[in-house]
């Protein structure tokens, strides 16, 4: 049982600026609900410490004072930032379980206690942007496996996306800890019209099959029954070495030259997409596909800053593929499809994307399209069975959140997704955590898949 114990509104500890700010395309698209880590600790922090916590964010908000404010809605669907600074939640809890009763934190309705919560009924002008819940574990458990705390977070994801938000907890993090912030730490860039398009009027120049509809299960008109169907969480865990030898694989199974060589995520997503059309055991005919985002700091023309503070990711799909091809063929011929999809998202691409969504007069119906995350809504597409959506948090430095009582031993997502998805995270010695939402009726199916193949010389 977990209890709240104090509940705060944190503010800025000095004047900022009022007034509106106007939010991107790439931030109208994504869900409207917050998304949600969790961090768990095994040390037991003092009171000091967290009340040092506490008045850090008071302190950062000062630099990030949008994360203090609300969202609200203007016309056409959209909505913007009102910068009103009426603070963030943060709960203060205690659980009557040990951290060892949690096991590895692999997403369960119990995690659920240690998360703060949105009464989504209340009108979006009131719902906080940040809710933080630090939860003490004050169990029966003597030893230091028992002791640590939990630290939940909900963000507002069209506030920004998670490696800006990632990049905000540290710098809190940095600042509790007492150390002085860099530049880019103190002015995080908080303008989102440079993002945008330059010719926002211009005819969209791809085909974007990104939102059109996914493939059914062959011999259905529709996903009702497969969102139907409930899922189950799993922790995986890959070495560094098993990483190498799935890349150095795929790599030397590809015979494309001057092609630069499959990345680890692609390497990764590949083989999870192979064991998950193996577990299905779906027609060979089947036709599958993989849905992902790409952060897109680094590919558009300029540059973004990677101080930016917002959403910079575009969706991308891979082509469509025959189930068949997927298991029978080299390791390599997945990967390359998870490639194309990737390589797709260049400067010209997003402009593209971009000026689509500004061409719509209301932007409800293409949200649902462009839904990154969350749960599953009435008329949102659905990646399940039999596709299949992959995020990345591999360079996501979630470790960095050290408030000064160390660094966090987990990291990971904390509800279960209502349909198949992968979380791919990286830890601080590069091997890899893959946190796994997938059907009940294929998760034992596939976890033998996974492991019988990792341990295949052939692969």
């Amino acid at each position: 049982m977990v209890t709240i114990t104090s509940s705060y509104t944190i503010v800025p500890n000095e004047p900022t600026p009022n007034g509106r700010l106007g939010l991107s395309s790439n931030d109208q698209v994504v869900r409207l609900t917050h998304a949600s880590t969790i961090y768990v600790y095994k040390t037991n922090p003092s009171l000091e410490l967290i009340e040092r916590m506490r008045d850090s964010l008071h302190k950062i908000l000062v630099h990030y004072y949008p994360v203090a404010g609300r969202l609200r809605w203007t016309k056409g669907g959209r909505f913007e930032l009102d910068c009103n600074a009426k603070g963030v939640v943060f709960l203060e809890a205690e659980s009557t379980k040990t951290l060892s009763e949690y096991g590895d934190f692999t997403p369960n309705e119990a995690i659920k206690d240690l998360m703060p919560s949105v009464d989504y009924t209340k009108p979006i002008e009131d719902l906080p942007l940040l809710l933080v819940q630090l939860t003490r574990f004050c169990g029966h458990g003597t030893t230091t496996t028992d002791q640590g705390i939990t630290i939940g977070v909900l963000w507002s994801h069209p506030m920004t996306d998670g490696f800006a938000f990632i990049r905000f907890i540290n710098t809190w993090a940095k600042a509790a800890r007492g150390e002085p912030l860099e530049i880019d730490e103190l002015f995080p860039l908080l303008d989102r019209s440079i993002i945008e398009s330059p010719h926002p009027s211009s005819a969209p120049r791809f085909d974007h099959p990104e939102l059109k509809p996914f493939p059914l299960v062959l011999g259905s008109s529709d996903d009702i029954a497969e969102k139907k169907k409930k899922t189950v969480a799993v922790t995986l865990k890959l070495t560094s070495q098993q990483v190498e030898k799935l890349k150095k694989k795929a790599n030397d199974q590809s015979q494309k030259e001057g092609s630069r060589p499959y990345s680890r995520f692609e390497v990764i997503a590949a083989y999870i997409w192979r064991c998950a059309s193996k577990a299905r055991q779906l027609d060979q005919l089947q036709p599958t596909q993989v849905r992902f985002v790409v952060d897109i700091r680094s590919r558009l023309n300029p540059p973004l800053s990677q101080n930016y503070f917002g959403n910079a990711l575009s969706s991308t799909v891979t082509p469509t593929c025959c189930v068949g091809d997927i298991i029978s063929k080299p390791l390599s011929y997945v990967a390359q499809k998870i490639k194309e999809a990737a390589d797709l998202i260049q400067n010209e691409y997003i402009r593209s994307q971009q000026c689509l969504i500004m061409g719509h007069e209301q932007l409800d119906e293409i949200r649902t399209s462009f839904q990154f995350e969350g749960e599953q809504r009435k008329n949102s597409p659905f990646y399940g069975n039999p596709n299949l959506s992959i995020v990345s948090w591999i360079n996501l430095k979630w470790y960095d959140a050290d408030f000064g009582w160390g660094k966090p031993m987990h990291f990971g997502p904390a509800p279960l997704c209502p349909s198949d998805r992968a979380f791919i995270i990286r830890n601080m010695d590069d091997s890899i955590i893959i946190s796994l939402h997938f059907q009940i009726a294929h998760m034992q199916l596939f976890t033998k898949f996974f492991w019988e193949e990792m341990l295949d010389s052939k692969l």
